[in-house]
């Protein structure tokens, strides 16, 4: 099982901060792919990605027992 954190927007898309998903084996791209046919996440390709607070690529695979995080672009002044 992987840990997946979402903040703003995409926590109240998936209608929670954290969820536990089945993705060890799975790349980034993989893991986005299910994460938004099982969600209404529109916006997670725009979202930096971390991996155990790691900022990673798409291509990063993932293990059992990672926490990946999805933070969305942020603006305000």
């Amino acid at each position: 099982m992987v840990d997946v954190l979402f903040f703003a927007e995409l926590q109240e898309a998936a209608g929670s901060g954290k969820i536990n998903v089945e993705a060890g084996g799975l790349s980034i791209n993989e893991l986005k792919a299910k994460l938004k046919s099982s969600y209404d996440l529109v916006d997670l390709d725009s979202a930096m990605t971390a991996v155990n607070e790691d900022y990673s690529h798409d291509d990063v695979k993932l293990t059992d027992g990672d926490t990946v995080a999805f933070i969305p672009p942020v603006s305000g002044g």
